[in-house]
């Protein structure tokens, strides 16, 4: 994905009714997240063929941090889907 590709227009179902939004938006994040898991990776192999062993470690730790963020978003979207 390049950064011309990177919306982030989270308004663009406003005739929805909000659970059914708040669904697409859980379901939207977390792709959006495992997207910016897979890149922060990537750059974190990139840093440490560079010599840049601190920044592809902070890398890496930024990709399971955004892989825990998902685990929240699941449990949203559970509990969503046991309200309807």
């Amino acid at each position: 994905m390049s950064t011309d590709d990177h919306h982030h227009d989270h308004e663009s179902h406003s005739d929805m009714p909000f659970n059914e939004k708040l669904l697409k938006m859980l379901e939207h994040w977390i792709k959006h997240n495992e997207d910016h898991a897979v890149n922060y990776r990537n750059w974190a192999e990139k840093a440490k063929t560079k010599g840049e062993e601190d920044v592809g470690k902070f890398l890496e730790e930024a990709a399971e941090m955004s892989i825990a963020v998902n685990d929240r978003f699941e449990k949203a979207l559970a509990a969503l889907s046991r309200h309807k």
